[in-house]
């Protein structure tokens, strides 16, 4: 409570953000704006909750999280560097990456003039993440909470080496029920079906959900909407400096597999993100940086 207090004093906003004690003790900024509230973990630098004013909430969180210091956090937006899924070469290795579970720094809260507000987090390389991977690196996470929400994640290279690394915004959507969602503007693309084997197939048509989904869209560049009948809105994710797209959804084996997921949790939730992965991963030389970009929007299902 004592470092929270001192994070007041130097980042809250009175009426608009604080940082609080949330779940199970771990700092996070609540966001009250007059255009959105939010909600960002320190831990894992990760938004846990957004919805735009007079808007439902649009985020996903497992009533089965745990709430731990270093541990991950079921729903949300994780953030995954500098590996996706599992480590290739070292099955002990912390799935999606080493940032995922750390205490981020808080470096600037911001009143924007459109009353968005902005959250910057940062993290740095150090002995523990030396462990999984050898190489200096600094990440500045920017989250600009508001009618829409805007992410921007900078991977610097602060070391003397160059390294090659994959990266993914992992967003959970919440959704009325994942076998009533229609996914648009992947058709026509290839993908990766990691529940098979990763085969290439080429998607045709737009993408309904029937069963565990685990794809991973090549080349994809453009924006992807999610159709909730459900709920009667769209859930649109555009991006920049990304190549590739993740769908992904446990369904019922899968989610049973999960201690941190309900066994009916997988029917609310759809995670549809930006990321680049595999062939896309992207490469550093020292002093280099790069910045992926996804905004999410929301719109009635009649617009």
């Amino acid at each position: 409570m004592m470092q929270i207090d001192e994070m007041n004093r130097r980042f809250a906003i009175a009426g608009i953000a604080q940082l609080v004690a949330g779940n199970g003790g771990l700092a996070k900024v609540r966001i009250t704006g007059p255009s959105a509230i939010g909600e960002i973990y320190l831990n894992g630098a990760q938004v846990m909750s957004w919805h735009p004013a007079g808007a439902e909430e649009v985020i996903f969180v497992s009533e089965r999280s745990h709430w731990e210091d270093g541990r991950a956090i079921r729903g949300g937006i994780p953030v995954c560097f500098p590996w996706f899924r599992g480590k290739a070469d070292d099955s002990k290795a912390p799935a999606h990456g080493v940032v995922r579970t750390r205490a981020w720094a808080l470096e600037s809260v911001k009143l924007e003039n459109d009353a968005s507000v902005t959250v910057v987090c940062v993290t740095e390389s150090d002995e523990t993440t030396r462990r999984w991977w050898p190489h200096d690196f600094r990440l500045t996470h920017r989250i600009n909470v508001g009618r829409a929400l805007r992410m921007e994640l900078t991977a610097s290279n602060i070391g003397s080496n160059a390294f090659r690394f994959e990266e993914a915004l992992h967003t959970y959507f919440l959704v009325g029920d994942v076998e009533r969602v229609e996914v648009r503007g992947l058709n026509g693309l290839a993908y990766l079906d990691n529940v098979d084997g990763n085969r290439k197939k080429l998607q045709s048509g737009e993408l309904t959900l029937s069963g565990p989904i685990d794809n991973a869209y090549l080349n994809a560049t453009g924006p992807v909407e999610i159709r909730d009948s459900l709920r009667g809105r769209k859930l649109l994710t555009q991006k920049e400096n990304s190549a590739t797209t993740i769908v992904w959804n446990p369904w019922r084996d899968g989610a049973a597999r999960l201690a941190d997921l309900g066994d009916d949790e997988w029917h609310p939730m759809a995670c549809v993100e930006g990321a680049n992965i595999l062939d896309a991963a992207i490469s550093l030389a020292p002093g280099e940086s790069h910045t992926l970009r996804v905004t999410l929007s929301l719109a009635d299902a009649d617009q």
